[in-house]
């Protein structure tokens, strides 16, 4: 029975209700380290942006770096959940921690030292982007481990609460110092943020992983595979955010910087608005708190809506301020679709393959939003950012609206009973939805993502 059940009131039951996952002492010390390291990357995108753009650079080139993170996860995040399911989550995430700090030390290394080629800051971001192609989709498995299974939703809360809170004080902070110290300042205290990150992850206490039986990577990748085509809602939803990062998030993610620095006013304007976006975030995630909808992918589905709305303003050309309010939409609509969203999928699949789902939701994604990184300069620039902007909004509003009347999510119900090995539904009514398993082939950050 679940503590608010039983009738205890006051602060102490108000309390477990909302935030008690973090009287365990494993999510507490990951989360510690969890926050230090997204800081850290929220003050190094503004940095590594203004790096390559302040010696001439255009947004072209900004789209190749980004690229360059995204690349590695189309091509290993498949490989990566099946090595986490197998190996442990835990020492994967550590050794992709130790990765992505050797790749921004030596980018703040290289910026101290001059003004680096293109090709440096792509080769580094192909490492960095290495790391969180394993990194990624241990995270959501490794939740289960280290939190209480009532407490899933609460710690997905406030995962968000600490993404949001980092896009408010990383993007603020990284504009301040990169007016004061440099660009590579920034860069060398991400690195560091890493380190904090490792020594949290080496004192978790997690159990061990059951030996494999014999089966090899491939059977692994296989059975994850087969687990993810079983649930409808999870590739309905997963080719919905693939073809979202192209068309709707990439323009906001490559075009927005270089706007920003067109007509908005610059660095610190461009950073008041991803920090206002993070307040959005904040807001929702709080009230996320101790909140267990019925219809989990309802809620999640709706808040997806809130993506488009900066494409609206910047397609229309709009002040910052007007550019600032969509962004706040936008980061309360992205908290709740990734409380819940991911939610549910540690809710309905079994912990044991949790990670090579994740990496089956996410790699589509990935796979065909990168391209949107690469081709949104040169389409810019033969059909006008407000053209590439208006399309993203469209496709944003109206993908949600689909996916919205679709039965299979309106089905999924929330359930803090762990998955029994099977790809069972937990349904609004009637019996379990039949499975596909066995059967090879066939969904952020969160994730959708996202």
């Amino acid at each position: 029975m679940r503590r608010e059940e039983t009738g205890e009131t006051g602060q102490t039951g108000w309390g477990r209700r909302r935030a008690g996952v973090l009287a365990e002492q494993n999510f507490r010390r990951f989360y510690t380290g969890y926050v230090t390291s997204l800081l850290g990357t929220a003050m190094s995108t503004v940095a590594v942006a203004w790096a390559v753009l302040e010696d001439g650079g255009h947004a072209s080139d900004l789209g190749y770096v980004m690229a360059a993170n995204v690349v590695p996860q189309v091509l290993l995040m498949a490989l990566a959940g099946a090595v986490a399911d197998r190996f442990g989550r835990r020492p994967v995430m550590l050794a992709a921690d130790v990765l992505r700090c050797a790749a921004q030390a030596s980018l703040a290394a290289a910026l101290f030292a001059c003004r680096p080629a293109l090709w440096l800051f792509v080769l580094l971001g192909l490492l960095r982007g290495t790391g969180e192609a394993f990194f990624s989709p241990a995270l959501g498995a490794l939740t289960v481990e280290i939190a209480p299974r009532d407490q899933l939703g609460n710690a997905n809360a406030l995962y968000g609460l600490a993404s949001s809170a980092t896009r408010i004080a990383g993007p603020a902070l990284g504009g301040v110092l990169v007016a004061l110290a440099g660009p590579a300042m920034v860069v060398a205290v991400d690195a560091a943020s890493y380190i904090v990150s490792v020594i949290a992850l080496s004192l978790l206490r997690v159990p061990g992983r059951s030996p494999s039986g014999g089966r090899t990577l491939l059977r692994d990748m296989i059975e994850g595979w087969a687990d993810f085509r079983s649930r409808r809602w999870l590739w309905v939803i997963t080719v919905q955010f693939a073809f979202f990062n192209l068309i709707t998030w990439a323009p906001w993610m490559v075009l927005g910087p270089y706007l920003g620095r067109a007509y908005l006013g610059g660095a610190a304007v461009w950073g008041v608005i991803m920090g206002v976006q993070g307040a959005g975030a904040i807001l929702a995630g709080l009230l996320s708190l101790g909140r267990r909808p019925s219809r989990p992918l309802v809620i999640a589905t709706i808040g997806s809506f809130c993506y488009a709305l900066p494409d609206i303003t910047l397609a229309l050309h709009l002040a910052a301020a007007w550019v600032a309010v969509a962004a706040f939409a936008c980061g309360a609509g992205s908290a709740l679709f990734g409380t819940f969203f991911g939610t549910a999928m540690q809710q309905q699949v079994p912990p044991e393959r949790l990670a090579r789902v994740n990496a089956a939701s996410t790699v589509p994604a990935y796979g065909i939003g990168v391209i949107g990184y690469a081709i949104d300069g040169p389409l810019a620039a033969a059909l006008g950012t407000s053209a590439v902007f208006a399309v993203g909004a469209v496709y944003g509003l109206l993908s949600s609206a689909v996916v919205l009347t679709l039965p299979s999510v309106r089905a999924v119900r929330w359930h803090d009973q762990a998955p029994a090995g099977g790809p069972e539904l937990v349904l609004s009514g009637g019996p379990a939805q039949g499975s596909e398993r066995g059967q090879p082939g066939g969904h952020g950050d969160d994730d959708r993502d996202r």
